[in-house]
């Protein structure tokens, strides 16, 4: 496949309306299902300039649906960014021609968005690396996958786009090893288990997901009891796909929510807190792009983390 073909590959999202949306606005309906943070008026730009079709044909932002329409959009290009190399410090795991691999701190945001264009790791990947892939647009350079903001852990970037074509292909195929530790709430009585449940947009609060039959992906996460601490449980994680906010999502779904999650987690005051998901990618492993071997690296648990285990088991 081309670098065009993926770009285009990936900018191109498809949907099928369903009963439950029938009636619905179209914009509305694209702003809500889309797997990135967009507004309705992005959207209903998008559509004036023929971005979006449904069934073949273009429509404008106030089509109301019918049940089994077919929806297709191809999201344009980002337009060109000047983004700047800063010269944030950056825990480097591992780094050669093809790849780096970054232990990410709580707190630094992955990626420019509208608004917020410094003090990502982007500008910090710029700085330190002379070239990243440019499959993901300018606003994502290199960048192949990525965590939350106040998630720690390992992450992987291309630099360059074989390197990026690969890594993305080992993600699709879930080959990737990607395993997480957190300490949720509540005393989780399986030893093992998995949450197969699809997520997608809450339709309640747009900028969060919820496992829903609508509008939603297959997410699969594999959890296991490290250690239990009365009301409160260490697991580790491991993600077989990779939506947004997985496992945040999957832990609420089940009722054991993470601690200090600002988001799906309990209202404050309700046991254990840290500033932030106490969620930290530990374990990343994969085939190298170029030369097939395999790589697997571990990082170890922040100190925030460790003092709220330190708490929680000498209460």
């Amino acid at each position: 496949m081309s670098v065009s073909e993926q770009e285009e590959l990936e900018n191109r999202k498809e949907w099928i309306a369903e009963a439950q949306d029938q009636g619905e606005r179209v914009d509305k309906f694209v702003a809500e299902a889309s797997d990135e943070d967009v507004s309705r008026s992005l959207v209903q730009q998008w559509i004036k300039d023929g971005h979006l079709k449904v069934n073949g044909a273009p429509v404008k932002a106030n089509y109301k649906l019918s049940a089994g329409d077919q929806l297709e959009l191809l999201t344009p290009e980002p337009e060109e960014l000047n983004l700047t190399a800063e010269n944030i410090p950056l825990e480097v795991v591992y780094e050669d021609g093809d790849m780096i691999v970054i232990n990410k701190p709580r707190g630094l945001v992955v990626h420019p968005a509208p608004g917020h264009y410094s003090g990502t790791l982007v500008n910090a990947l710029l700085y330190h690396c002379q070239d990243l892939s440019g499959i993901n647009g300018v606003m994502r350079p290199g960048i192949v996958h990525r965590i939350d903001k106040d998630t720690s852990g390992l992450l992987m970037a291309a630099k360059n786009d074989s390197a990026h074509q690969s890594l993305a292909a080992q993600l699709k195929e879930h080959t990737v090893v990607r395993k997480y530790l957190a300490v949720v709430h509540g005393n989780v009585t399986h030893e093992q288990g998995t949450v197969d449940a699809p997520i997608g947009r809450d339709p309640f609060d747009r900028k969060l997901y919820t496992v829903t039959e609508r509008n939603s992906k297959k997410a699969v996460t594999h959890f296991a009891v490290l250690e239990r601490y009365g009301d409160h449980t260490l697991l580790e994680l491991r993600l077989e796909t990779g939506r947004t906010h997985q496992i945040r999502v999957h832990m609420k779904f089940i009722g054991h929510p993470l601690v200090g999650d600002p988001a799906y987690g309990p209202s404050r005051g309700k046991g254990a807190t840290m500033d932030g998901q106490a969620l930290h990618a530990a374990i990343l492993g994969f085939t190298h792009p170029r030369t097939g071997e395999h790589l697997q690296f571990e990082a170890e648990i922040p100190t925030d983390m460790q003092h709220l285990i330190h708490i929680l088991k000498n209460r």
